[in-house]
């Protein structure tokens, strides 16, 4: 039997299948598309897809070398499969990071289905759809479920760096202090960026070079490290350029372009790291490598697949995209808490949620509320479900269209984060936030306040958002925020970290 008569197959339970593949996908299509477009997400997941379809093309436009593997179908049909497991769960639980991991699937079924690790330029399809993998805002869920974890080691890494060199270093938690200058390693600190960067580099690398599982182990452990190292380089230059400005010649390290000009350079490291992998790790092309080191071939009888069985598929797939939705994480149902009567001389004037605001709350619990006092603004929302709820400013105000810039935190009378926001007309407001938890501690970022639930420490958090217009000066801002913490009864300087 030819190699073309053992591929033939029945055109149309092949169309049923595709069919199944697109319904489960639509949806998860749809929601990462608007990951890209949205700017509460602040997202550059476009940039990763196009990257992706170019190595896509670069192989698939190469011509396929004689093998004897024919079981890239059977493989592709198990990925289809695994892909409707992943959508009915995501359906289920209502989670949409979850349904967009079955592009991911929908991407390693495709590049096995093109065979481009059997091309003349080949590619790890596995590889590649871990490429495509960092089309979603991943950094934005790294950040709160492990940016607590992140910050803590960059800290130590810091404060282990640094000791070498001053003596007055005091170092509590995420906060270093030289000279009596506070650095705070805060979640933008926290080397989510870098690590992720540079975990995307690894995988590019490892398409191309469609490496040996040792060597896998052995760059991804390289990479991981050499992005802890660089971020804790980047924030020990950080803390010495603010402690001791004349050190570095006296340059702003907090401002542009130096900032990134400094964490360019540390990721100079990861990149050296990468290239010494991929010299060492490249295999030739035509050295056999690709998908089934990483996907062991499943024997599905593709062959066989009549029509009522891709018939069933597809029945099945419409299925699971009419799930009824049931999110896991619901806070627990409550009742808004009323806002102070009046605040510094202001009388409280309520503000209304979006309608939007309300469906969300009424499907995830939870409460929010919102009222005015004068200038002044005052915002809280309350969860038992952080991960669902909390967010800093940043993400909502980028989606009102907001220019969002991140201050830094300050420790007294409470730990606050520091935001500037300035309005599609001009307005620029100063907004504090702080979370708090139902057993009186503190913190400026989201992250801790995961990290605390997580553990079991505290069960419910509640963002508390001071918002003044800027052109009122520091002092009327002040006066606000001393006014929201003695009415709300904050207990001062806790920081839960």
């Amino acid at each position: 039997m030819s190699y073309a008569t053992s591929l033939r197959v029945n055109p149309t339970p092949t169309v049923m299948l595709v069919l199944a593949g697109l319904v489960l996908a639509i949806d998860p299509a749809l929601w990462l598309l608007k990951s890209w477009i949205d700017p509460a997400y602040d997202s550059s997941g476009y940039l990763v897809f196009a990257i992706t379809a170019v190595m896509f093309a670069w192989s698939a436009a190469s011509p396929v070398r004689p093998r004897a593997d024919l079981h890239h179908r059977q493989t592709a049909i198990a990925l289809l499969l695994l892909s409707a497991v992943v959508r009915l769960v995501s359906q289920v639980l209502a989670i949409n990071t979850i349904g967009a991991l079955c592009l991911v699937l929908d991407v390693y079924a495709l590049a096995i289905l093109m065979r481009l690790h059997q091309r003349e330029r080949p590619l790890s399809p596995f590889w590649l759809a871990a490429v495509f993998t960092f089309c979603l805002p991943l950094e934005r869920i790294l950040q709160r479920t492990i940016g607590y974890g992140l910050q803590q080691i960059s800290a130590d890494g810091a404060c282990l760096v640094l000791s070498g060199f001053y003596d007055n270093l005091v170092c509590q938690g995420v906060r270093i202090v030289i000279n009596g200058v506070d650095v705070l390693v805060d979640l933008p600190c926290s080397g989510a960026q870098t690590l992720l960067l540079g975990v995307m580099g690894f995988c590019i690398a490892a398409a191309v070079c469609r490496a040996r599982p040792l060597m896998v182990v052995a760059g991804l452990s390289a990479t991981l490290a050499a992005a802890c190292l660089s971020n804790v380089a980047r924030i020990a230059v950080l803390a010495v350029g603010l402690s001791h400005p004349e050190t570095l010649g006296g340059i702003n390290v907090m401002a542009q372009p130096w900032h990134d000009l400094i964490g360019l350079c540390a990721l100079l490291l990861v990149c050296a790291v990468l290239i010494i992998w991929l010299r060492l790790a490249r295999r030739p092309a035509d050295t056999p490598g690709g998908h089934r080191a990483l996907l062991p071939h499943i024997p599905l009888p593709v062959k066989g697949w009549s029509r009522a069985g891709a018939a069933a598929v597809l029945l099945a797939a419409i299925a699971i995209t009419g799930l009824p939705r049931t999110a896991l994480d619901v806070s627990a149902p409550a009742t808004a808490q009323p806002l102070p009567l009046a605040l510094n001389g202001q009388v409280r004037r309520p503000v209304q949620l979006a309608p939007r605001e309300v469906a969300f709350f009424k499907q995830f619990g939870g409460w929010s509320a919102k009222a005015n006092y004068g200038p002044h603004g005052l915002m809280l929302v309350s969860t038992s479900s952080p991960l669902r709820h909390l967010h800093g400013p940043d993400e909502c105000l980028r989606g009102m269209r907001y220019e969002v810039e991140y201050l830094g935190a300050v420790f007294e009378p409470v730990p606050t984060a520091v935001y500037r926001a300035t309005a599609p007309d001009g307005t620029k407001y100063r907004i504090d936030v702080t979370f708090v938890s139902s057993k009186g501690s503190a913190t400026t970022n989201v992250a801790t306040a995961v990290w605390q639930w997580l553990q079991g420490e505290a069960a419910t958090w509640t963002a508390i958002q001071r918002i003044s217009p800027e052109a009122l000066g520091g002092n009327a801002h002040a006066e606000f925020n001393r006014a929201v913490i003695a009415a709300l009864d904050l207990s001062p300087n806790r920081e839960g970290t």
